[in-house]
């Protein structure tokens, strides 16, 4: 039965929908399509929430529904959690699951349960996590303490994964609670070492850092002190360590690392196609920053081997330490 073909009322398809306690009998398998296991009801909203074609006929339907509508809606759509994820890990599914939260309260608890119910699978999808997002901006306070209290259960299990990161640094970002986005961030910052060397992990490490939380950014670089120079010649890595460099606080512990390797260590860290970056924000944050015995400290530890930066990866390093030979 196509979006097209569905001439009758909103109000029409619920009006022998009673609202829903519990798991329908009629609700098929994982893998659910509109096929003749489902009832007509389930098959229709199905194909209402999933069609490609139908964007303007469900805005239409949703803006002539009442509240009583819609929350018979939304009971159909939670009522089973196999049927719910069928229609949210579908593209145009978690686009119009998204348009029916923050509708009111009643039908935003019908969609918190059945979030919670699967909160890691669907935080975790491709289409689904933006569902997730939406939720913890307009549902209440209540229901997102509910929401967090999942996110900070799973935010390791959501950091680490490619769609979950972009949930968790979405959810950080807008945190509305202070005590929630403190445990939060202390959770990423006790957590630094893993999530820097991880795929995915390292983008939310990187996001907690642009956020600027003083107390959050010399807390990471304290977990990651040790670990900076290793960071220092991985791609994303190296990112991490910038960042740290930005911040007075978090700069000196990095600094202190370069300072206390070995020359060589140091010298093949500079002629890294990544390490590179990281050694030269080192001399120029220093040098702003007027910490002149840190700077004059890697510009001594460096100067040795000025004629192997010149030929390698190292190059705007040597031309900055060729300036201060002929201030010299």
């Amino acid at each position: 039965m196509a979006v097209a073909d569905n001439s009758f009322s909103m109000s029409t398809m619920f009006n022998a929908l009673p609202y829903s306690k519990g798991i329908s009998g009629f609700i098929p398998p994982p893998g659910f399509a509109p096929r003749a296991s489902a009832t007509p009801l389930h098959a229709a909203l199905f194909n209402l929430m999933t069609d490609g074609k139908g964007v303007s006929y469900f805005k239409d339907m949703i803006s002539k529904s009442d509240k009583t509508v819609l929350q018979r809606m939304a009971s159909l759509l939670t009522s089973d959690s196999d049927y719910f994820m069928a229609i949210v890990t579908n593209k145009y599914g978690s686009r119009r699951v998204q348009k029916l939260l923050g509708k009111s309260d009643d039908v935003d608890a019908l969609f918190c349960a059945a979030i919670l119910r699967r909160f890691l699978h669907i935080t975790t999808d491709k289409y689904a996590t933006y569902v997730t997002i939406r939720a913890m901006v307009v549902f209440n306070k209540e229901m997102k303490k509910a929401m967090y209290e999942h996110i900070l259960y799973h935010a390791l299990d959501l950091a680490c994964n490619q769609h979950g990161c972009i949930a968790l640094n979405d959810i950080i970002t807008d945190a509305d609670d202070p005590y929630y986005r403190d445990q939060l961030l202390d959770l990423v910052a006790s957590n630094a070492l893993c999530l820097s060397n991880d795929a995915s992990g390292n983008f939310v490490v990187q996001h907690v850092l642009t956020l600027y939380d003083l107390r959050c950014t010399y807390n990471i670089a304290v977990n990651l002190y040790g670990h900076c120079i290793e960071l220092s010649f991985k791609k994303y890595g190296s990112y991490i360590v910038e960042k740290l460099l930005e911040a007075e606080e978090s700069m000196v512990v990095v600094v202190v690392e370069l300072l206390d390797c070995d020359g060589d260590t140091l010298m093949r860290l500079a002629r890294n196609e990544f390490g590179n970056f990281v050694v030269v924000k080192a001399l120029r944050f220093t040098k702003a920053m007027s910490k002149i015995d840190l700077f004059w400290g890697l510009v001594q530890k460096l100067m040795p081997f000025i004629h192997l930066l010149r030929r390698s990866h190292g190059s705007n390093i040597a031309s900055i330490l060729d300036s201060f030979k002929l201030r010299c």
